[in-house]
């Protein structure tokens, strides 16, 4: 008889089940198929009646561990895992069973962060090659535990998760989870064979400080009185939400110019188009020449279609869109849908399709951070049943309806995210208690604004949730902002570049990590598609500093700078087998005591670069890839680009904002 069913008839036979009445229960990060942290006490925790006693048995070891449930029916336990392997049974029982199969025992790493790292490999985000990755993801050994999306104004106790716990990563589970973290997951599997538990918590578009405890940003007083107020507040006032959103709403069509009436005239074929503008799709309006736009604007093409196709139903794909939108065909609304993660396929009616020209209108809102028509060009098309298709990407009509500056503010959402310490309640707060090996993290974008805030917020996070979490001193890993938006003419000022500075600072603290990725971004699209590439990089980090591997695992980082006379040298570490990608050193500006940075000419020297420029005569400071969009070219042999860094510390552009 196998060993797991003797386990369990065995155990059946000592615990009748009695009753269901106080029947034990579990928070949903402990269900079939999930990975346990190896080599470490591992809690396992619940409900029970008050006084009751909780057996929990482990079939790797077959021990039983036994505990009380309190007065308020909680109880928790610790079990001793072993090095890696399973898969094993783990059975909880007072006056009921629960068994849980097919459990694994590895490490397991907590993803969060914002779009980038919730970016699947399917649906909106839609990554490089991504056909042929999900068809390639047959990895039972990687687990995946997926969080929904959940806010909260005080600490919740379970996390709420899709298909009520852990999937197996095979291309039907894979494909709506995160591709940083599976192809972190994947590349720490391959050179390790360590079963790989996923958690994955994360939320687009949302700020450092929603991921942050109350008690934390209690110290940090840029945030302390937001923290009280939402502890304070009521946890929603849903009928009041609405019914402020309808009025708002109304507000909203009344300032939009391509309403008239209620019809959508700037979606109608005959429209007067002088005073329109041109963009090119796909990509994010604030790359575009708009960088502060959060309200509605509009796209219009002309579609020359073939005879053929007159009277016929047509597929129009708008890939995504950043937030919300409405699609019209010869004036008449053909689909609208709410959510930047969203894929926009929508079916033209046979009878709208004429001979000749037609015309697409796309009504487009915006409600913060990225907005407009971006994503994969090659899911903008308009296609026939048989598979004719004309590609939509290129250049469309541009107008501006209005901007959300132009009316009231809209009412504040009870279940917004992006308010102080809601997302950590929700969905950070309930798995304190599970045992993990570390964290990956990417966001900042939502931050950038405010990067000299985020010096002090970013590392306060990851204190306070190692203070929290029963692993301790966890390791953190985390990526650095990738290159995007247009690329200045000169050196400048950057508010990402003082991000990315921010978050290299924060290198000092202990078991921290940065994959930089300044050579992966997409100028016009602020979710790039190489997430591989991001998943190696975080991967390569843990397989040095935890698995005990010798591969390089960051790229050049600045150490320290020495002026002789016109020129300045600076000293890397990382720096083995330095050169420039390409060919040619390009990203490196200088300045005098005025402050004023020049492009420069660099040169290689073994651990070393020098810098000069013509136009400083006594330089003092050197910044490298210090933009939104840097030229970026210094690698070391391994291939990783060198951080953006300065050597100055002249106030920046975010100092003091708030």
């Amino acid at each position: 008889m196998p060993y797991r069913k003797l386990f369990y008839l065995l155990l059946s036979a000592v615990i009748p089940v009695l009753s269901l009445n106080a029947a034990v229960k579990l928070p949903s990060v402990f269900s079939n198929n999930m990975v346990l942290q190896q080599r470490t006490d591992a809690a396992v925790w619940g409900t029970a009646a008050a006084g009751k006693t909780v057996t929990v048995q482990t079939s790797w070891d077959k021990r039983t561990y036994q505990a009380k449930a309190d007065v308020d029916g909680n109880w928790k336990i610790k079990v001793h895992t072993p090095s890696f392997g399973g898969p094993y049974t783990v059975l909880i029982s007072e006056e009921n069973i629960i068994t849980l199969n097919n459990v694994l025992i590895g490490d397991v790493w907590l993803c969060s962060g914002q779009s980038n790292m919730e970016m699947p490999l399917a649906g909106w985000g839609k990554i490089m090659n991504y056909q042929q990755e999900i068809a390639n993801a047959n990895y039972p050994d990687i687990r995946l535990l997926q969080a929904i999306h959940v806010t909260s104004n005080i600490p919740k106790t379970d996390l709420e998760v899709r298909n009520n716990g852990w999937d197996v990563c095979t291309p039907k589970t894979v494909a709506e989870f995160s591709a940083v973290a599976y192809f972190f997951a994947r590349a720490v599997y391959e050179k390790t064979k360590i079963p790989i538990g996923l958690i994955h918590s994360s939320w687009g578009g949302t700020i450092a400080e929603a991921w942050t405890s109350y008690e934390t940003l209690q110290t940090l007083p840029d945030f302390a009185a937001a923290a009280q107020k939402i502890k304070t507040a009521p946890e929603t006032d849903k009928a009041g939400y609405e019914a402020q959103m309808k009025k708002w709403e109304q507000e909203k069509y009344k300032a939009d110019k391509g309403f008239e009436n209620g019809a959508a005239v700037w979606a109608k074929p005959g429209l007067d188009i002088s005073g329109w503008k041109t963009m090119r799709v796909p990509g994010l309006w604030e790359g575009k020449g708009y960088p502060d736009l959060d309200g509605v604007a509009w796209f219009r093409k002309k579609i020359t279609v073939p005879d053929s196709w007159a009277g016929k139903d047509l597929t129009l794909s708008l890939s995504t869109i950043d937030d919300d939108d409405i699609a019209f065909f010869n004036g008449v609304q053909v689909g609208a849908t709410v959510g930047y993660n969203q894929d926009r396929r929508y079916t033209v009616p046979a009878k709208l399709v004429n001979k000749g020209d037609n015309y697409i209108a796309v009504r487009v809102a915006d409600n913060g951070g990225g907005g407009g028509m971006y994503g994969n060009v090659k899911e903008m098309f308009l296609r026939t049943a048989d598979g004719q298709q004309i590609d939509l990407s290129g250049d469309w009509l541009f107008k501006i309806a209005f901007s959300f500056k132009d009316i009231p503010p809209a009412p504040q959402n009870p279940q917004n995210p992006n308010r102080p310490t809601v997302l950590y309640n929700a969905m950070i707060h309930p798995v304190i208690s599970f045992a993990i090996k570390g964290a990956i993290w990417y966001q900042g974008e939502s931050n950038a604004g405010r990067a000299y805030q985020y010096r002090e917020l970013f590392p306060a996070m990851i204190k306070d949730w190692r203070s929290r979490f029963q692993s301790g001193d966890f390791s953190f890993y985390f990526v650095q902002l990738a290159n995007y938006m247009k690329r200045a003419d000169e050196p400048s000022e950057s508010s990402w570049a003082e991000l990315r500075e921010a978050q290299l600072m924060t290198t000092k603290l202990p078991n921290t990590g940065m994959a930089t990725i300044i050579d992966i971004g997409n100028a016009t699209d602020i979710h790039p598609k190489n997430k591989q590439e991001v998943g190696r990089r975080l991967a390569l980090i843990a397989l040095n500093k935890i698995y005990g591997r010798k591969n390089e695992y960051s790229g050049p980082l600045y150490r320290s700078q020495k002026i002789s006379r016109d020129k300045i040298i600076l000293i890397f570490d990382h720096a083995q087998g330095m050169t420039a990608s390409g060919g040619s050193l390009k990203g490196f500006s200088i300045a005098g005591s005025d402050k004023k940075f020049y492009r420069a000419d660099a040169e290689i020297k073994g651990n070393t670069v020098i810098v000069s420029s013509k136009n400083v005569k006594s330089p003092v400071a050197v910044r490298y890839a210090w933009a939104d969009n840097p030229e970026a070219s210094l690698i070391n042999s391994a291939g990783l680009p060198a951080s953006p860094f300065r050597t100055d510390s002249w106030e920046g552009i975010t100092k003091g904002v708030k």
